[in-house]
């Protein structure tokens, strides 16, 4: 072998086992999964259950890091974090989406969902997965929804009708359409966040909120709370979300593994979510601090003639075939 050729070949080889070295070395690629609830919830599950699939199928390629009740950010600056890159993966409720997607709004229009099975049901239908795609002019991708389940009422009286919420103050999250919701029964929606309800409703600065059997037992709302009235007026789901920009810079050897573990998390922890709903419902009436009232057929049907007028109020910015779409998934 010609001098020349030698050097070229060990230049070649040198350059190969630096390339090999490099890539052994190189740092595993960093997810961030910022929520705002507890690790006890199904959201704190679903994402400790992403943490596991995704490590024990890409070892040392991804790491996820999970950030639970709000320790890095809440709801309502974790997709400004997320377009900066400072966050790669949230489940903000849906509620949140307003500044980015009117569409999303469909799901706090009060008394449009009967029960959990006719919200996935939607979700999964056509239009439900199209809603799915409204962010990506925003540079979010949703990835998929995660249950919670259907809200209740609580307060410091009791809440029966209609008429028994006039000029009490709920704290509701970031929505015109659930500030509707409230002023439309004579009540006071105050934005607030989550992280700030116990304390609010602890020295009385509230008199009330909506939320899930979930969130009320493991926030522990039900201790400084009275009542508690099973009204199942409307869904609180999530969207698991990302930036654009970082799921389309990932690897395609690695995005569809992501992307699996994370549809595989999001079926367990909506599994969670169904028999959650039931034990924490138990577990706050085993408790004996707050007492749950359930409404007659007569006294639900009050409280849906008063909000329902609000499905029209955001009708042109929904978009009516979203809301019968979502209306048609009852039957």
């Amino acid at each position: 072998m010609r001098p020349l050729t030698k050097l070229i070949s060990k230049t070649a080889s040198l350059a190969a086992v630096a390339l090999f070295s490099l890539n052994l070395s190189a740092a595993p690629i960093e997810i961030k999964f910022s929520h705002v609830v507890a690790d006890n919830t199904p959201k704190g599950k679903m994402a400790k259950k992403f943490k596991t699939l995704v490590e024990e199928r890409l070892p040392g390629k991804v790491e996820v890091k999970v950030f639970p009740n709000s320790q890095l950010f809440g709801d309502n600056k974790v997709l400004e974090a997320m377009l900066l890159g400072d966050v790669q993966l949230a489940a903000p409720s849906l509620s949140k989406f307003q500044k980015y997607t009117k569409s999303l709004q469909v799901f706090d229009l009060p008394f449009l969902f009967e029960d959990m099975n006719a919200v996935e049901k939607f979700q999964n239908g056509p239009e439900g997965q199209k809603l799915l795609s409204s962010l990506e002019k925003k540079g979010l991708v949703g990835l998929g929804y995660l249950h919670n389940g259907m809200k209740q009422l609580s307060s410091s009286q009791p809440l029966k009708v209609p008429a028994d919420a006039k000029g009490l103050k709920f704290r509701i999250m970031t929505s015109d359409v659930l500030a509707a919701q409230f002023e439309a029964i004579k009540a006071n929606p105050v934005k607030k966040p989550f992280s700030e309800v116990f304390t609010l409703l602890q020295t009385r600065a509230i008199d009330g909120q909506e939320n899930s059997w979930s969130n009320i037992y493991s926030k522990k709302f039900f201790e400084v709370q009275d009542y508690i009235t099973e009204s199942n007026h409307g869904v609180l789901d999530y969207l698991v979300v990302t930036s654009k920009e970082f799921w389309m810079t990932l690897p395609d050897d690695i995005r569809p593994v992501v992307k699996q573990s994370l549809a595989e998390a999001i079926s367990y922890g909506n599994k969670i979510a169904g028999d959650k709903a039931l034990s924490d419902k138990q577990a706050i009436i085993d408790s004996g601090r707050s007492k749950v009232l359930s409404l007659t057929d007569a006294e639900r049907k009050q409280w849906v003639n008063a909000m329902k007028p609000v499905w029209k109020e955001f009708e042109g910015e929904i978009g009516k075939d979203i809301i019968k779409a979502a209306e048609q998934s009852n039957q």
